[in-house]
């Protein structure tokens, strides 16, 4: 289920919102949750229910092996049995080997075996598995709350409160992925079980800001980025631009209005997830949009990946492959094709050049920093949205272009395009031709980047908001009810992730 569809708007988030405090007010406590954990697995499985007893098999077993090495430790503090400690270091193992095997085994076997076929000349025909939504969020998430078991630094939980941890709908399908100790205490207060007026006033207001940003700003991006990457054969200069930069912004406005729609969604309920996303195209360095972009999943990175493989403790050329492994690998999360793993180990090796250069003590103007770091994530992102090397070199030819600025010799212009470009050349005296059939993307980019240099959204999380403030919740709601319902919306790009 969408967030953005009529089903979660109008029937879906009501019902849950209104049963589940229907039953806190009965004092029914375990009832509410169980009403809550309901409604998140039907939420889940109403895309594909057949994949509903994977996330209840794999919340089982997690919970299980967590528990086990819960108690275990217990058990070394008391006994310093080196046995005990071997047997949930296997504990730990198999907790690892399950959930990595369900992870790679839906989401990247065919991606092996296409490989293998490739290197060795093999015939094996390809599985065609379907990727159970939100395997890899709640994979990790789980992956998470094992390690830090093993480490004894988890609490005994009742699997009622695990469950909603696991499953708990606003941040189920695309995250962000939520730690055990910053969700599973606001599960079990007393806060949690009452109706909190200014968190539903929020929560509206932050949800509907994130459903503007979706329908309207995002999915209208999409469209000039899916018709460059997907639908032509050739882009000229300003085409490319215009395709590569609507989908950097469509993928701004649609991790944003997501984060924004999973953090409203949760407030009406009183949970306030960790923020995900923080105006990461203001980022004048690549660590710096990683600090913003995917906060949870670089989180992640970093305290399960990174400080494992010796983080800082290293020396220096180690903490280099160290980076460079972490972001290869957290390209590869993204999902099973080689542009993900380029863009990954770009990502990887910026992040190496910038160490490099902040220990050779370099430093860049602001403005000139800002423009090299969004212009190498717009470089990028064409990787992260190409199918395949030819779509990103199409498109990547296309952004050098340069000898298309000036050219006359394009044939007809269309009437579309002639009406939106006719005022400015009639005003300035000269335009590019082939500016003009990309003039309503541009005048899109540089809007979307007036926006990006508003506040962010999360910043009102902590304000008292206004009638001012609900009457534009309200405006924007409608524009975006409307939009919505006169057009197919995309689905939210981290879904096939």
């Amino acid at each position: 289920m969408l967030f953005n569809s009529s089903q979660f708007i109008f029937i879906f988030l009501p019902v849950v919102f209104f049963g589940y405090f229907f039953f806190v007010n009965k004092r029914l406590v375990l009832v509410s949750k169980t009403w809550l954990v309901g409604a998140s697995l039907v939420f889940y499985s109403w895309w594909n229910p057949v994949y509903l007893p994977l996330i209840l098999s794999s919340m089982l077993v997690n919970y299980s092996l967590g528990a086990s090495l819960g108690k275990d430790r217990a058990r070394i503090l008391g006994d310093s049995a080196s046995s005990v400690g071997s047997a949930r270091k296997r504990l730990l193992v198999s907790g690892l080997v399950f959930n990595l095997g369900l992870l790679g085994y839906f989401k990247y076997t065919d991606f092996f075996i296409e490989n293998f076929n490739g290197i060795f000349g093999a015939d094996i025909p390809l599985q065609h598995i379907a990727l159970p939504l939100a395997i890899s969020f709640f994979t990790f998430q789980q992956i998470a709350y094992l390690v830090d078991s093993y480490r004894g630094e988890t609490q005994e939980y009742d699997f009622l409160n695990y469950a909603l941890f696991v499953t708990f709908f606003p941040q189920l399908i695309a995250g962000p992925i939520v730690h055990h100790k910053e969700m599973m205490p606001q599960f079990a207060s007393r806060w949690h079980l009452v109706k909190r007026y200014r968190n539903i006033a929020m929560g509206l207001f932050i949800f509907t800001l994130g459903l503007f940003k979706k329908v309207v700003i995002a999915d209208t991006f999409a469209d000039w980025a899916n018709e460059g990457f997907d639908e032509s054969n050739y882009l000229s200069f300003f085409e490319a631009w215009s395709t590569s930069l609507s989908y950097t912004f469509q993928l701004y406005f649609d991790f944003s209005g997501y984060t924004d729609m999973a953090i409203g969604a949760a407030l009406l309920f009183n949970i306030r997830l960790p923020i995900n996303f923080n105006s990461p195209y203001k980022a004048h360095d690549i660590q710096d949009f990683w600090r913003r972009w995917h906060m949870t999943l670089s989180r992640f990175l970093r305290d399960y990946i990174y400080i494992p493989l010796g983080g800082n403790r290293v020396g220096r050329y180690r903490v280099n492959i160290n980076l460079f492994i972490t972001f290869l690998l957290g390209g590869l999360w993204h999902g099973a094709s080689w542009m993900f793993v380029i863009w990954g180990a770009a990502h990887g090796a910026a992040l190496v050049i910038h160490r490099v250069w902040q220990q050779l003590g370099f430093r860049m103007w602001s403005v000139l920093a800002w423009c090299c770091t969004f212009l190498f994530v717009n470089t990028t992102w064409i990787f992260f949205r190409a199918t395949d090397m030819a779509a990103a070199t199409k498109v990547l030819e296309g952004l050098v272009r340069i000898e298309d600025i000036t050219r006359t010799d394009v044939g007809v212009i269309p009437t579309t395009a002639l009406a939106w470009g006719g005022l400015l050349i009639d005003r300035l005296g000269f335009l590019p031709d082939l500016f003009i059939p990309t003039l309503p993307a541009f005048a899109a980019i540089l809007l979307g980047f007036a926006i990006i240099g508003q506040r962010n959204s999360i910043s009102y999380l902590d304000e008292t908001l206004t009638i001012k403030h609900m009457v534009f919740a309200a405006i924007l709601f409608v524009i975006a009810v409307l939009t919505m319902l006169g057009s197919t919306s995309e689905v939210f790009l981290y879904f096939n992730f």
